[in-house]
């Protein structure tokens, strides 16, 4: 039987976001000291060597070790060492090994969405089983013997304990779990401080709700126009550019259009009515929840195609993705707490 970890989401999410910082700082680095070669006249020892040894770390802390620190320094370290082994993509699907071939950031960009999608149906394919839940919250009490828990890691054992019970598991097995949860020492959340401290430098300019409307209604714009766009480039193909007064790139790029074209439908249809029930008052979570949904369907799409067309300048576009996914999910973590802190006032 596969038991699915409560973590494992996340995890490989923050494995990803090093991956990718690793390449970037890795390019950057490699431009600004003109590609320098570790090695001699022979040899030439590859930067993808030193990923596959810090994968093969992280695969061997990961084995020998339990515990929140281990798995974290196993993340840290895999995710460099793929990151590091991305990066020389080019080298390994082309006779020549050349590390500038053009689609190459377009085949890593491919495969971390793919990880990431595949990470997200595997967590969202069906709630936790009781057996998943029970495991779970026993593997987190097992961590609070040996090093203690925050309580934020207890909650989570205990809602977890909650679901096991409402599919029957047996309730000595459950009770003795919980027991090893409230004998666990109290710990410091050090990645919820982290977190904490991170959300405080950002300027309270940016925290303003003011954002989620100008990102919201930026998506149902730029949607918009991705389908008038898509439309038109289907009619005024480029043999046909003189019929009008401007000529769409895109027109001999027929996958590109497809892609923004049936990904600009799917934004309009979300974030159009999403953000017409924000504008006639408050209709609780559900339109932040769509929101980010279509940002990131968004932000997907159209980093596919500047990645297939532009190499890494399409970073800067990506970087205004990622605002739009922050903006929407930093409200929408405050519109949840908000939520449950008034839900727990009327149970009280």
């Amino acid at each position: 039987m596969i038991v699915r970890s409560a973590h494992g989401t996340a995890a490989v999410e923050w494995f990803l976001v090093i991956a990718i910082a690793t390449i970037l700082v890795t390019r950057l680095y490699l431009e600004l000291t003109g590609y320098p070669q570790v090695g001699n006249g022979t040899l030439h020892i590859a930067h993808a060597l030193w990923g596959g040894a810090l994968m093969m770390v992280a695969l061997v802390i990961g084995w020998l070790f339990l515990g929140a620190n281990a798995r974290v320094t196993a993340v840290i370290l895999g995710g460099i060492g793929f990151g590091l082994f991305l990066d020389e993509v080019g080298k390994f699907v082309t006779r020549d090994n050349d590390y500038f071939y053009g689609p190459a950031p377009e085949i890593m960009y491919i495969l971390v969405v793919l990880v990431l999608l595949v990470s997200r149906v595997v967590r969202d394919l069906k709630p936790p089983t009781g057996a998943e839940a029970l495991a779970n919250a026993a593997s987190i009490a097992a961590e609070g013997v040996a090093h203690g828990l925050p309580e934020r890691r207890r909650q989570l054992a205990e809602e977890l304990l909650v679901v096991a019970e409402k599919n029957g598991f047996d309730a000595a097995t459950i009770a003795t779990v919980r027991d090893l949860l409230e004998s666990s020492r109290g710990t410091p959340d050090r990645l919820m401080i982290l977190r904490d401290r991170a959300v405080g430098l950002i300027p309270d300019f940016f925290r303003s709700p003011r954002w989620v409307s100008v990102v919201g209604w930026g998506l149902v714009v730029a949607s918009g126009l991705a389908v008038v766009v898509g439309a038109l480039s289907f009619v005024f193909p480029e043999h046909r550019s003189d019929d009008v007064d401007f000529y769409i790139e895109l027109a001999d790029n027929g996958p590109a259009t497809w892609i923004l074209f049936i990904s600009g439908i799917v934004v309009f249809v979300l974030a159009l009515p999403a953000m017409v029930a924000r504008r006639r008052g408050p209709a609780g979570i559900w339109p932040l929840r769509t929101l980010r949904i279509a940002a990131l369907v968004f932000m997907l799409s159209n980093a596919l195609v500047d990645f297939a067309m532009e190499g890494f300048g399409a970073l800067l576009n990506v970087a205004i993705g990622l605002f739009t996914l922050s903006v929407l999910g930093y409200h929408l973590a405050q519109a949840v707490t908000a939520s449950n802190d008034r839900r727990d006032e009327l149970r009280v």
